[in-house]
């Protein structure tokens, strides 16, 4: 994933995250609905991560035991 997605992922799911805390003073279900869009928001760029690293060929090989 290149830097600026992944920014995009990172910058958005933090704005979620605060808006769901700043809504749990309003009202517990938005906050409950904007909690959920966050942590699909989240895994999407985890897909997203890993659909483009299937489609590049480029994965990360698993850490050596010394």
């Amino acid at each position: 994933m290149n830097k600026g997605l992944a920014l995009w992922f990172a910058v958005s799911s933090m704005a979620l995250v605060t808006l769901c805390a700043i809504l749990i003073n309003e009202s517990a279900w938005l906050a409950l609905g904007v909690g959920v869009l966050a942590m699909l928001n989240i895994g999407w760029g985890f897909v997203t991560k890993v659909r483009i690293q299937r489609k590049t060929g480029t994965t990360t090989p698993p850490p050596s035991t010394p």
